[in-house]
């Protein structure tokens, strides 16, 4: 638990996460009021990493569902394994000492396969664990609204087994990165909030901390040039995470400051389309490599 918004934001920044206040404050309230964060903001910008960092912090197991289309509740909950099942229906018609040979006694928790919602809410733990249900908005309108009915009480009933209510309820993190609206009623359950694209001071700490063999002059330089790079008409626009693995490339190719050929070589790094690489190679990519260098020599 964090004792305030200070303390929120150094235990972060001790595992390499550099926060602003708004986001440790959701987070310090969130942890405080039981209510799951709420994260949108664009791909890359770290919205999961919080969860990720919350979970090494705290010492608490991180359970993360991975959400996409057609994401149904048997993936996400339990399914039986009916695989199991029949072979013990077989072994127990082969078993002459066996009473049984019907299917009764199979659907036990024994031959349950807990998913990730189900392991969240396990009265068995012994604390609470971090549940990361990540990119929400892949999953259909229809999960949503299981998802509201579980985050309401924490408990699932399995027709088989009864009912089963979390002894310790999870620290819930969802992320969006708003490919389509999330339903208002379930963000009123949650503490909402929407990450920036850094700026350029707060992203050059992140490399800084993130990129052990960047030289000084080449993270100012790689953090200036993607600065501006989010400000050219492109498909997808750099995150944070697309920063750090060109940072971390170009360490690797040598490189002590920019320059256009190896920008160019390595802009596969940056941008994920190739329509964006297209328009960027050439003279916007000559004008952005000086722009970032005169800025970082003034």
């Amino acid at each position: 638990m964090f004792d305030s918004i200070d303390q929120t934001i150094a235990a972060l920044a001790a595992e390499d996460y550099v926060a602003d206040v708004g986001l440790a404050t959701s987070l310090f309230l969130s942890m405080r009021m039981g209510k799951a964060l709420f994260l949108e903001g664009e791909p890359g910008v770290g919205k999961t990493e919080v969860a990720k960092v919350t979970s090494r912090i705290l010492g608490a197991p991180l359970i993360r569902l991975q959400c996409y289309e057609g994401l149904d509740v048997n993936h996400a909950l339990y399914e039986w394994n009916y695989a199991r099942q029949l072979l013990e229906i077989q072994g127990r018609r082969n078993d002459s000492a066996s009473p049984a040979s019907s299917a009764g006694g199979v659907f036990t928790e024994e031959f349950l396969i807990r998913r990730p919602l189900l392991q969240a809410i396990d009265a068995g733990r012994e604390r609470s664990p971090v549940l990361l249900i990540d990119e929400l908005d892949r999953a259909d309108e229809e999960f949503e609204s299981f998802l509201l009915e579980l985050l309401s009480d924490f408990q699932v009933t399995i027709p088989e087994i009864g009912t089963i209510t979390a002894k310790h309820r999870p620290i819930v993190f969802i992320t969006s990165n708003r490919t389509r609206e999330v339903h208002d009623a379930l963000k009123r359950r949650c503490i909402y909030h929407w990450i920036e694209y850094p700026a350029l001071a707060t992203e050059l700490e992140i490399v800084r901390r993130k990129v052990h063999g960047a030289s000084a002059q080449l993270a100012v330089q790689v953090v200036h040039f993607v600065q501006s790079l989010r400000s050219e008409e492109l498909f997808k626009r750099p995150g944070v995470a697309e920063t750090l693995d060109w940072a971390e490339a170009l360490t690797h190719l040598g490189a002590r400051a920019l320059d256009e050929a190896v920008v160019s070589a390595s802009l596969g790094l940056l941008l994920k389309y190739q329509d964006d690489v297209e328009s960027v190679r050439g003279p916007v990519a000559r004008r952005l490599v000086e722009q970032a260098l005169s800025t970082s020599n003034g």
